[in-house]
């Protein structure tokens, strides 16, 4: 029961991620060279890995999840500090509020998936 819990919320992490790169995208990203089509690849791959968590009996959509939640949230504090590719946020608005948010439930809730499986598997 515990595991389907943490898959419903790395699930919804991604999906929320994925939805505020969306549309961050529709709003101005589209127009960047380079941050455009990244938002599409992180919109792109946060549907597909959110499906893997849910469908995959395998460590790897956890591990996925926390690697996306990770780099995209480099890459926004890239943003915040030195700028990425052109782009300089502030930590402003209601998206990059919920960016965050959903980018560190995809680490800390894949990090719980993780430990749960192992210690499900150690007690077999």
């Amino acid at each position: 029961m515990v595991g389907w819990i943490l898959r419903a919320l790395v699930a919804l992490g991604l999906l929320g991620s994925a939805w505020v790169h969306w549309v961050v995208w529709q709003d101005w990203a589209k127009d960047m060279a380079v941050v455009g089509p990244s938002f599409l690849v992180n919109v792109a791959a946060g549907v597909v890995i959110a499906i893997a968590v849910l469908v995959w009996r395998s460590p790897l959509p956890a591990i996925a999840a926390i690697a996306f939640g990770l780099a995209t949230l480099a890459a926004y504090a890239l943003s915040l500090t030195v700028g990425f590719f052109g782009v300089q946020e502030q930590f402003a608005t209601g998206e990059e509020v919920w960016g965050v948010i959903t980018e560190l439930g995809c680490v800390v809730f894949g990090t719980a998936l993780l430990l749960t499986r192992d210690r499900t598997r150690a007690a077999m």
